[in-house]
C-alpha cells in the first residue's frame, strides 16, 4: 500500500515553475466542484488542500440534499428553487451515495401555524420546477409508522420529501472526476502566498514535508471556506470587501431511534428545527446547532451545551428520553457564511457570494458561504465569472455526467454486483455499492471470497477496501478512512480503529 499517490507539483530549486491555467486553493466540496467542472471544459487545474480532502467543513454537515423549507421564512426563494433544482440533479448523477428521504413533522400547536406550514409545502413542492419525488402532506401521527419513537401525545404532522447524501464521498467523488479530467490534485499541501505579474499568478506551496514549489497559474480561485480571508489577503495582499461569518454547527449519533425509513423535522421553542436521521442502518443523527465563533480553533469539538441542546429538542417530542450516556459519537463543522448583516446565526443567508477582483491583470475569485446542496450551481457560476481570463473547450456539463460509481438504475446495478459475488455478504456488498457504485467491482477485483478479502478490520471493513481508499482516494489516516472515506469507525470498537491507524502508519505491512 503506498500513500501519497497524488501527482506532486514540487519544483525543485532551478526547475521551472509548473504552469496552468486556473489554480483552486481549497479542497472541501465547493473547491473539488470547480476543479472538476474547470478540467471537464480543457482547462489545466492544479487543486492544493492544506489537510485532507473535504476534512472540514464539507464532511460535518448534516448530510442533506434539500431546498431548505426554512429558508422560506427568510424569503430566500431564489436559493430554495436552485437547491430543490439542484436535488434533482445530484439525485440522478450520484445515485448511489445520495437518496431520497422522507420528512415527517409532527405539528405543534403554539408554533408555526397550520395554514404557514401548508403554504410553506406548497411551495415547496413546486418551485424547484419539476419534481422527481412525492409531494408533501398531511399524515395520522399513529398510521403507517408515521409517528414512530414519538410520545402518543403528536398526533398529526406533515410529511414531504428532500434528500440524503454522503457529504465527504461526494467530495471525493468530484475529485476523482476532476483527475480523470487532468486535474492535478495536491492534499496536504499549504498555499502560503502568490503575487501577480503581467497578467498571471505566481503561487508559492508548502508540502507537508516542508518543502516548497510554485504554481504559475492564469487565475485563483479562493475556495478556502473558513480560512477564506487569510487566502483572500495572501493572494495580493489586499483586504476584500466581502467576509464570513464563523458558524458553528454541532451534531451527535445515537442508536437508532425508529426502524421506519423515515426523518424527523422538528420544531424547537426558539423557531429553529432539529433533524432526526437514520443514519449508518443502526443509528440516528441529530442536528444541528448555530453557534458563532471568532476562529476555527473555538470550534473542535461539540460542546456540553450543545449536546444538551440538541437532546433537550428532540426529547421534547420522543417517547423515550435520550441521555449523554446515549451518544455514541459528535462531530462539529463550521460554515463560513457570507457576512449579510444578521445578528442571528441562524438567520445569516446559506446563499454564496462572489467576488471577483484582478491584480495587474490576473484574475482572483473569492468564494464566500454555500450549501453543499449548491456546490454544482457554483462552480458554473464561478466559471462563468472566470470564462473572460480562461479559454473552455465545452461550455456547462456537469449536469448531464454522472459522478464516478453512478448508475443509471442503481437497483439493477447493485443486483448485478451481488450476482457478481455470490459467496460475499449481501450486507458488504450493499455497503459496498453504497460507497462505491459502480465501482465497488473494482474495489473487489477478484476478491470473490471473505478469505481473499484481506484481513477483517472489523465494521465492515477490509483490508483490500482500505488499499482502494489509499491507492485511489488520498487517504493517509484512519480518520481519513473511518470517518470520511468510510463511516466504519460508528461500527467498530477502540482496538479494532487503533489497528487500522497502525496498518496507515507501516503501510508496507499492509501491502
Amino acid at each position: 500500500m503506498h500513500p501519497g499517490v497524488a501527482l506532486s507539483l514540487h519544483a525543485p530549486d532551478g526547475e521551472r515553475p509548473r504552469r496552468v491555467d486556473l489554480l483552486v486553493v481549497g479542497g472541501g466540496i465547493n473547491g473539488a466542484g470547480i476543479a472538476r467542472d474547470a478540467a471537464g471544459r480543457g482547462v489545466s487545474v492544479a487543486l492544493v488542500e492544506q489537510g485532507d480532502f473535504g476534512g472540514a467543513t464539507s464532511s460535518a454537515s448534516t448530510k442533506l440534499i434539500h431546498g431548505g423549507l426554512r429558508y422560506l421564512e427568510q424569503y430566500e426563494f431564489r436559493l430554495v428553487a436552485e437547491a430543490l433544482a439542484e436535488r434533482e440533479v445530484l439525485l440522478r448523477i450520484a445515485s448511489h451515495i445520495a437518496r431520497p428521504l422522507r420528512f415527517v413533522m409532527p405539528h405543534v400547536e403554539g408554533l408555526r401555524p397550520s395554514w404557514m406550514i401548508r403554504a410553506g409545502l406548497f411551495l415547496y413542492d413546486h418551485i424547484g420546477g419539476h419534481i422527481s419525488l412525492p409531494r408533501s402532506e398531511h399524515v395520522r401521527l399513529s398510521r403507517d409508522g408515521a409517528g414512530a419513537g414519538l410520545a402518543p401525545r403528536f398526533r398529526s404532522g406533515y410529511a414531504y420529501s428532500d434528500a440524503w447524501v454522503d457529504d465527504a464521498r461526494l467530495v471525493i467523488l468530484n475529485l476523482r472526476s476532476a483527475q480523470a479530467h487532468g486535474a492535478q490534485l495536491l492534499p496536504r499541501t499549504r498555499f502560503v502566498s502568490a503575487t501577480a505579474h503581467r497578467g498571471r499568478w505566481r503561487a508559492t506551496i508548502e508540502h507537508e514535508d516542508g518543502a516548497r514549489g510554485t504554481i504559475d497559474a492564469q487565475a485563483l480561485v479562493n475556495a478556502a471556506g473558513p480560512w477564506v480571508e487569510s487566502v483572500a489577503a495572501a493572494a495580493g495582499g489586499r483586504s476584500t470587501r466581502a467576509s464570513v461569518q464563523l458558524v458553528k454547527g454541532s451534531h451527535v449519533v445515537v442508536p437508532r431511534i425508529h426502524a421506519q425509513p423515515h426523518a424527523y423535522i422538528l420544531q424547537n421553542d426558539d423557531r429553529r428545527v432539529v433533524f432526526l436521521i437514520p443514519y449508518e442502518r443502526d443509528f440516528t443523527l441529530l442536528g444541528t446547532t448555530d453557534v458563532r465563533v471568532e476562529s476555527m480553533a473555538a470550534a473542535r469539538a461539540i460542546d456540553a451545551d450543545e449536546t444538551r441542546y440538541l437532546l433537550r429538542a428532540a426529547n421534547r417530542y420522543l417517547a423515550r428520553p435520550l441521555a449523554e450516556r446515549d451518544v455514541v459519537w459528535s462531530y462539529c463543522g463550521v460554515r463560513p457564511l457570507y457576512d449579510d448583516g444578521s445578528n442571528d446565526p441562524s438567520e445569516i443567508t446559506r446563499d454564496y457570494t462572489l467576488e471577483l477582483r484582478t491584480f495587474d491583470g490576473a484574475a482572483q475569485l473569492d468564494i464566500y458561504g454555500g450549501k453543499l446542496t449548491t456546490y454544482r450551481r457554483l462552480a458554473e457560476a464561478a466559471l462563468d465569472r472566470l470564462a473572460p481570463y480562461l479559454s473552455y473547450r465545452r461550455g456547462r456539463w456537469t449536469s448531464g455526467e454522472p459522478l464516478p460509481g453512478a448508475a443509471a438504475d442503481p437497483y439493477a446495478a447493485r443486483a448485478e454486483l451481488h450476482a457478481r459475488y455470490p459467496q460475499l455478504p449481501k450486507t458488504l456488498l450493499d455497503a459496498l455499492f453504497h460507497r462505491h457504485g459502480t465501482l465497488a467491482a473494482q474495489v473487489l477485483g477478484d476478491a470473490t471470497t471473505i478469505k481473499t478479502l484481506g484481513e477483517d478490520l472489523d465494521g465492515g471493513l477490509y483490508e483490500r477496501e482500505l488499499r482502494w481508499f489509499v491507492e485511489h482516494e488520498w487517504a493517509r489516516s484512519a480518520e481519513d478512512v473511518l470517518w470520511r472515506r468510510s463511516k466504519a469507525g460508528l461500527h467498530m470498537g477502540a482496538q479494532s480503529r487503533q489497528r487500522v491507524a497502525a496498518l496507515l502508519a507501516e503501510p508496507e505491512k499492509a501491502a
